[in-house]
Order: C-alpha cells, then structure tokens, then sequence
C-alpha cells in the first residue's frame, strides 16, 4: 500500500464511512477503561469469502453527515446540525431559550421543536415564533387547546394542573381552599354546601373518646373519628379506640408493619410504614417519642440525604452533575465530557466527543498529520480508495 497510516484492512463487498459513539461512562477525576476499536468490521460473524474485495480504510478529515464545522468551531466536525440548540440545522441558528409562557425549545432533526409548560401556557396557534400564546385556564382552552368550556360549568384548577371544565361528579367548586372541588357529602367545610362548616360538638351530648361531629350523607352532626384514630372493635361506646400511628395499626386497623419497620408520619401527617429494604427514616421532629414525621430516603444514592439525613451534594464544576455515590458525593461528567488533566476545580473540561487529542477517552490521539476527525468520540476512518478518488492525497 502506498497510503500512509492505514488504520485497518478488512473484508467488505461495500462500505463507504465508518463512525460510531461512544458509551464510555466518564467519573470525574477517574480515567476511562481502554476504548473501543476506531473501526468497524461491517461482516463481522460472516465466513469469509475469497470474492470478496479486500479495501483499505484510512484516517478521514470529512464529515460524516449531520456533522459540520462552524464558524466558531473548537474542532473539525464538532457540530451536529441535528441536536445542537445553537446550530440548528444551520451554523448560527439558534433555538430561542426559555420564554415568559413556559416556552421551552429543543432542536430536533435540524428543526427548533417547541414544547409548552402546560401550568402556564398552549402552543394553540401552532406558531413557533409568539411561543406558548394560549393559558389553559380560560373557558376557550381548558388544559388543552379547543376544550370549550360552557358558561354553567367554567375552566377550573381542580389541583395539580389538573384542568377541567367545573368539578368532577359528586363534587361542587368552593373557591379558596387548598382544593377547590369538594364533596358536599362528606366535607366538614362544605356540608351539603360551600362554607357550610358543620361544629365539631353536639350540644348536650358527650361524645365518645378520640371522636368529633362532622359532616356524613350531606348532613351535619355524624360522629367521626379524629384524624389517625380508628373505630376498630366497632363498638360505638368507646368510640375510636386504636391509635393508627402503631406498628400494628398503620394508617387502618390491622395494618402490620413488616418485621424492621416502624409506623411514622409523612409531612401530610399519614401513617406509613418506615422504612423499606434500603432506605433509611429521616427524621423532622417528633410529636411524642412514638409519633415522628419525616421521609424514608435512601442515604447511598440520594443526592440531598447522601450518607446521612439533609446532607446535600452541591458540587458546581463545569460540564458535571452532582451525584450520591454509596453515600459519597461526588460529580459525574456529562455524556461526551472528561476530567483529563486530574483537576475536580475546573470540572469535566475536556471534549471526548469531538479533540482529537483525547478521542472517546483521555489522552486516544487520532492521526493528527491526516487531520482526522472526532465525532462522537470515534476517530474518522473511509476506504482509502474514497479519498483517493475524491481526490485526497495518495500516501
């Protein structure tokens, strides 16, 4: 062969360009393992066969496509015109950032994809450019563009972005509470009506332990039991006797909790158990010694409870992310980046994805006399037959 640096010769009936990407997970201050072969052998698996040609592949410094170089380009090919929010389909063509109405952009096969924050704005017009136009609290569009909603039943928040055009069955809007849809029948609140608070005691009458008047089929004056109390033995002369926050009464009576785990109070004040294989009870306060609130957090991937309760990862380096690694904090690099020169201060500050210096992983040199091309951390190889008929130079 005549051509310099021949990188491989394989066996192929047809082949033009060969790139691929790398899956490489690159840790922050930890060097990736050997890479991945700079080529690939198309019929690998097949048995050979003495017709077929025999080609040469050598360094490439063309772009495979979807790839380009910019104007302002750190390395040859280091564009995707497919993804890049800042070379969208073209060199300089920037996807908008994030607007007033919940606009957020993302670039998706060379075109600026819009998708709308439903809590705050609709894309009903289906014009890019004036960005999420319509709110899905109005009459026009209730949660979705053309839900019409009539005069008798209006747009309503019925909680959690849930829109919908009035309440649902059963239930009649109050405004101003935390939920606005309630149940008429039930609702200590909004006893057979909005603002109808029925009163906790009967007069002349005393009511059994652990129990109130409250609201039952629409009407007021039923004996309810207080919150996390339970009517176990259904028997009404000594009214909610069990203790729902129990280990054998978790939240409802009989309900056990598995062997290692104590009945604790969420931040809604709802019996769970705690805490499941794995996880750990993180403690706010305690109410009485057996009746603490708090959550179940798992202390060895937890990036805000990593190693112990409220124990935050906030490291802030460049082209990372925090993470909690068996309970120690620690930052990864993101997909296409590595921490080559050893320093944690200045992050993940080599481009694997697209130097040619450091190809798919630290210090895996592509042919720099060739001018070879990274992409997607693979070094750029074609059949050396191509680049001689494109013209190239012959080694």
């Amino acid at each position: 062969m005549t051509r310099r640096a021949v990188v491989a010769t394989v066996v192929a009936s047809s082949f033009v360009l060969v790139w691929g990407c790398s899956t490489t997970e690159v840790r922050l201050g930890v060097q990736p393992p050997d890479p991945p072969p700079s080529f690939v052998d198309p019929d690998a698996g097949d048995a050979f066969d003495g017709a077929a040609k025999v080609r040469s592949y050598c360094p490439s410094d063309r772009c495979p496509p979807g790839h380009t170089t910019c104007p302002d380009s750190l390395f040859l090919c280091d564009v995707d015109l497919r993804t890049d929010i800042d070379n969208c389909g073209e060199c300089g063509n920037t996807c908008p950032r994030r607007g007033s109405n919940g606009e957020e952009y993302s670039c998706q096969d060379g075109r600026c994809v819009l998708v709308c924050d439903i809590r705050e704005g609709l894309d009903c017009d289906g014009i890019p450019d004036n960005g999420c136009e319509a709110k899905p609290n109005t009459n026009e569009n209730c949660g979705t563009c053309g839900l019409q909603c009539p005069a008798d039943k209006p747009c309503i928040n019925r909680g959690l972005t849930d829109y919908g055009c009035g309440c649902r069955p059963g239930q009649i809007y109050c405004p101003g509470g935390i939920l606005p849809c309630v149940d008429p029948t039930a609702d200590d609140s909004h006893c057979n009506g909005c603002g109808n608070v029925c009163p906790p005691t009967i007069e002349g009458q005393t009511l059994p332990d652990n129990t109130y008047a409250g609201c039952w089929d629409s009407a007021c004056g039923a004996i309810k039991c207080e919150k996390n109390w339970g009517d176990c033995d259904n028997s009404s002369v000594n009214g909610c006797e069990t203790d729902l926050v129990d280990d054998d009464n978790c939240g409802g009576c009989g309900v056990k909790c598995s062997d290692g785990m104590k009945c604790r109070l969420d931040y809604y004040m709802n019996p769970q158990c705690a805490c499941p294989d794995g996880q750990t009870f993180c403690q706010a306060f305690c109410l009485t010694p057996d009746k603490c609130i708090g959550f179940c957090a798992n202390l060895e991937s937890d990036r805000n409870n990593c190693g112990t309760c409220g124990a935050s990862c906030d490291y802030n380096v460049p082209n990372a992310y925090n993470m909690c690694d068996y309970g120690n904090c620690a930052a990864k690099c993101l997909n296409g980046w590595a921490d080559c020169n050893g320093n944690e201060f200045d992050g993940c500050e080599t481009d694997i994805s697209a130097d040619p210096k450091n190809c798919g992983g630290c210090g895996i040199v592509c042919d720099g006399i060739a001018g070879q091309a990274c992409v997607d951390g693979q070094c750029m190889v074609e059949p050396c037959d191509v680049i001689q008929d494109a013209g190239g130079p012959t080694r």
